[in-house]
């Protein structure tokens, strides 16, 4: 007598296989999260480990950069004749502004006693300058390194009529961090330089924190602006690792030195804790805007909506609807226009490790707002 095993219907085998195959996938997902969370430590000391100072400012002026381009087109469109004169004519004006500039320095040479309202009005006759910062926020707002720089070298050498413009392009990040660079850009407010900030694409959360520093803040009509809110995400594990049969322990002294935790399990009372501390510092962004843009009505736009550029003009966050690219042309009519950039020198291993981080920032990023269903920035 022969004994025959029955197999399992089809429907069972696909329903353990899938089972299998999902408790497969959320423990390799597991590892790929830990490996990108360990990366990212590594790569974050090695952005606090870097030191400042192996870096040179490099400034280029933008007046003869959109002569050039003026140039190369009028060269192609006039004819030789023409083209000629027109070099003709900028030359010799070139030449006059040289002659008086050697004639006003002579004047200055000269030894003489002079009020304190006659030194004035001879800087007031002077060319002004428009200094031009640029500033490409991240989430650790890791420009600020060189912005530093960049704000250090133009103070020790702009006269009291000179302006500064930044082109801010950031959609937030880290309290702490947008925190520094909203104040290094206040020393130029309180050094008394007239302070334009210009957003082009987006100046979102921390980016809006240091876009409300200046004197005047200018966007192009599609530009992003806003966002004035706080945001905290974190995945826990703890029930895959229970599942898995992996002990997790974490020990701490004190009540709330750990709120939320990654891999252990979270308890009412840590997220009543942490949501208490999100809205402690939504309360200091709102303070820190108001201070800045008293007349801003910041209960109407500290609810971590964003704006475009000509809504955001009538709710008072920006002042004027114009790209960074009209208010250069139109600075170098009358204004000397220089831009200023400090560039770090950095050994291969640091380009690499910078790369790699910021390929993780874009990777969380686009997590955050895909996972939102929107397209709010942090």
């Amino acid at each position: 007598m022969r004994a025959f095993l029955c197999p399992k219907p089809i429907s069972e085998n696909r329903l353990e296989f899938l089972s299998e195959y999902g408790l497969f996938l959320l423990k390799t997902a597991t590892i790929v999260i830990a490996i990108v969370i360990i990366l990212s430590l590594i790569i974050s000391a090695g952005h606090r480990q870097r030191s400042t100072g192996r870096g040179e400012i490099k400034v280029t002026n933008l007046g003869d950069t959109v002569k050039e381009h003026s140039q190369a087109i009028q060269n192609e469109v006039l004819s030789k004749a023409e083209f000629k004169l027109l070099l003709k004519q900028e030359k010799e004006q070139l030449k006059k502004e040289e002659k008086e500039q050697k004639q006003e320095l002579k004047k200055q040479k000269k030894p003489s006693v002079k009020s304190d309202s006659e030194n004035a009005e001879n800087e007031q006759e002077q060319k002004s300058r428009l200094y031009v910062l640029d500033f490409d926020g991240d989430v650790e707002a890791s420009a600020v390194e060189s912005l530093r720089e960049e704000i250090t070298a133009i103070l020790s050498t702009a006269n009291k009529q000179d302006e500064v413009l930044l082109r801010l392009k950031s959609p937030g990040g880290m309290v702490h961090a947008y925190g520094l660079a909203a104040s290094q850009l206040k020393r130029i407010a309180d050094a008394g330089h007239h302070f334009t900030i210009a957003v082009d694409e987006v100046a979102a959360s921390g980016g809006y924190m240091m876009a409300c520093v200046a004197d005047k803040i200018v966007a192009a009509p599609f530009a992003i602006i806003g966002s004035i809110g706080v945001v905290a995400e974190i995945p826990n594990f703890n029930r895959l690792l229970k599942k898995a049969y992996v002990d997790y322990e974490q020990h701490t002294a004190g009540d709330y030195k750990r709120t939320l935790t990654l891999f252990g399990e979270n308890t009412t009372h840590g997220r009543e804790k942490f949501k208490q501390e999100l809205e402690e510092t939504h309360q200091l962004f709102k303070a820190f805007i108001n201070e800045n843009r008293p007349k801003l009505d910041i209960d109407q736009v500290a609810t971590g909506e964003h704006w475009y550029g000509r809504q955001a003009l009538n709710l008072g966050l920006v002042d004027e609807i114009k790209t960074s690219d009209d208010l250069i042309v139109q600075a170098v009519e009358t204004k000397d226009v220089y831009s200023v950039k400090y560039e770090i020198k950095r050994p291969l291993t640091d380009k690499l490790s910078i790369s790699l981080h910021g390929a993780l920032d874009k990777l969380v990023l686009r997590w955050i707002q895909r996972s939102s269903q929107t397209n709010l920035f942090k």
